[in-house]
């Protein structure tokens, strides 16, 4: 789960309680596309917590969650096994 902050101090604020409430917790800068100046980078903090604890902080802290990357892809699927001939209802052939 990843939650950004505008403000550091919110994004370290966040960081401690998740840390205090025993999640592992790390705050990062947050680069965006485009933006050139350094100041307006927004802060990121990574958490393993439950998303409805990090939601409730986000919330309180007022920032915004960023859960999209964290989903872990789902197991590819094996492959069919499709017959090799179409199925024969009527009649078998040679009668």
């Amino acid at each position: 789960m990843r939650a950004i902050f505008f403000d550091e101090d919110d994004a370290r604020a966040v960081a401690a309680r998740l840390l205090a409430d025993g999640f592992e917790a790390s705050v990062a800068r947050e680069r965006l596309a485009g933006e050139d100046d350094d100041e307006g980078h927004p802060w990121a903090v990574l958490s393993d917590a439950p998303d409805f604890m990090v939601e409730l902080l986000v919330d309180e802290y007022d920032g915004w969650l960023d859960a999209a990357d964290d989903a872990p892809a789902a197991p590819p699927l094996p492959p069919l096994d499709l017959p090799a001939a179409p199925k024969r209802i009527k009649r078998p052939t040679g009668d």
